[in-house]
């Protein structure tokens, strides 16, 4: 690849298959795989994403919101749709896009129902969130018995899925938790399955539990970070392959002496005659104040470059007094070189966030 002339986030399609199977190596053929492509697929590009998986043979797709089954389906992507958090007022639209709506509630499951009878509709797929612990959405197993009253009175839906979210299976120390959990689901869904008698999936593991806890692997599985290289320990982490690499260039360089300031704030004074690079990206792109003050580096010409001063909207500022560089040189914020994981732990947050918050303003370049 040239390097970069701009502001850039580098996808690499053929890392995401590599995450793919590794993980579908995971888990027994006939169980079924979810991949989640929230949040413009954790800030790359959802179309691109779920374009790869579907000719991979990926077998559904998870989505938060109605409008983003509807732009998968606007891209092309045929596979099921399962919308983890629809609200009311996006029912027909979700409907109107065959999309598969995650039922957490007795609220929404009556408005879906209300919706879908009026559309004259039958056997309409659903899937039933029950809530195992993480607290979050879903029917708690007391709810159980009058949800599957509620779905035995109408023809307008059919049951086709089950599932919960596991709050911590990345975390040894919350084990006992875990189990908990997937107690609590086994049983809840096991009288829901009693109660009909068609096929009805059932899902519980993300990423950590595909790949810490194998007893779990009910029916189908989903998978989010680890499709996009993090598998939220050092072990996995070598297995997988970051798909995201965002690149920015130096637009300026300055020598600053001792005692002058930089940035907002003054938030950075010289020790010692300093040079500074100024690069185009702030935290209107997704990198956020938190990376300041020294907390984190980029890297240039192969050495680390510390985030100085504050970071402003569309610029920060970085040490590069002893680097060898020049106004246009290639600077990698995170990507294979150095991951989005060990950037985020720097300034004490997760790599989830710092993907998903890259700003569309950001050149998205399709690498396959």
């Amino acid at each position: 690849m040239p390097k970069a002339q701009e502001t850039v986030l580098e996808i690499d399609l053929k890392s995401l298959e590599h995450n793919y199977q590794y993980l579908r190596s995971k888990v027994a053929h006939t169980v079924k795989m979810m991949a989640v492509v929230k949040a413009f697929a954790y800030g790359s590009d959802s179309v691109a994403i779920a374009s790869k998986l579907e000719k991979a043979g990926i077998d559904h797709f998870a989505v938060a919101y109605t409008k983003e089954g509807e732009n998968l389906r606007a891209g092309g992507i045929e596979k099921p749709v399962l919308v983890l958090h629809p609200q009311s007022h996006s029912l027909k639209l979700l409907i109107d896009n065959c999309l598969t709506p995650s039922l957490y509630s007795k609220h929404i499951l009556t408005e879906f129902i209300k919706t879908a009878e009026e559309l004259n509709l039958k056997d309409y797929p659903v899937h039933i969130n029950i809530n195992t612990g993480l607290n979050r959405l879903g029917f708690s197993p007391e709810e159980i018995d009058e949800v599957i009253s509620i779905l035995r009175k109408t023809s307008a839906l059919q049951l086709v899925g089950i599932y919960s979210h596991l709050g911590a299976s990345e975390d040894p120390a919350e084990k006992e938790f875990t189990l908990s959990q997937i107690a609590t689901f086994k049983k809840a869904s096991e009288k829901i399955l009693e109660a009909f008698d068609h096929n009805i999936l059932r899902h519980l593991c993300n990423t950590s539990g595909i790949l810490n806890y194998p007893e779990a692997i009910f029916d189908m599985v989903r998978t989010g970070i680890g499709l996009y290289g993090y598998g939220n320990s050092v072990e996995e982490d070598e297995k997988l392959k970051p798909i995201g690499t965002l690149k920015t260039i130096i637009s300026q360089i300055h020598h600053i002496k001792a005692g002058e300031s930089v940035g907002y704030n003054r938030a950075f004074i010289a020790k010692k005659d300093t040079t500074t690079a100024t690069l185009p990206l702030g935290h209107a792109d997704g990198i956020s104040r938190i990376y300041g003050k020294q907390k984190t580096a980029v890297l240039i010409n192969g050495k680390e470059a510390p985030i100085i001063g504050n970071v402003c909207m569309d610029m920060i500022m970085v040490d590069v007094t002893d680097i060898d560089c020049n106004e246009g040189d290639q600077v990698i914020i995170f990507g294979k070189e150095r991951s989005a994981e060990k950037f985020a732990n720097k300034a004490g947050t997760i790599s989830y966030e710092l993907i998903t918050a890259i700003s569309q303003r950001v050149k998205r370049f399709i690498i396959d």
